[in-house]
């Protein structure tokens, strides 16, 4: 049987996910509603980033190839995402006058988010190994 990306080991990563798609939505929310004007491209690379979480974290718990490509894609993003945000974050500072999730490469949030797409892409292969695994039995 397929292993599910939601069970065992996926089960905390969906929760930490969810994690981060709730405190990113609501720093991003409250960051657009109350100072956009400020920084409004670190604003909206947070929704962005809110955005992902969420899709990630809905996309984890979906069995299923479309599930899994979404996931796969939206964790993928993130990762480009965040070494894209990092990078930029540090060569030019002045484009970043307040902190996204991504800048510095997570550094505000213990550098979670640049090791946490490495470790959800880590997992949708080593599930989808279990699948392959699982499919090459025979009778």
């Amino acid at each position: 049987m397929p292993s599910r990306t939601s069970s065992g080991f996926g089960r905390l990563l969906v929760a930490v996910y969810a994690v981060f798609a709730v405190s990113a939505s609501a720093r991003a929310g409250y960051q657009l509603a109350t100072d956009f004007s400020s920084a409004p491209l670190a604003y909206l690379l947070s929704a962005v980033a809110a955005l992902v979480y969420v899709l990630a974290t809905v996309a984890l718990t979906r069995s299923g190839e479309r599930g899994r490509w979404v996931a796969t894609a939206a964790i993928t993003f993130e990762l480009v995402g965040v070494l894209v945000v990092g990078a930029v974050s540090f060569a030019v500072p002045e484009a970043f006058p307040q902190p996204t999730v991504w800048s510095h490469f997570g550094e505000g949030y213990g550098y979670v988010p640049l090791v946490l797409p490495l470790v959800g892409l880590w997992w949708m292969r080593h599930t989808r190994r279990s699948e392959w695994s699982g499919s090459t039995t025979s009778a």
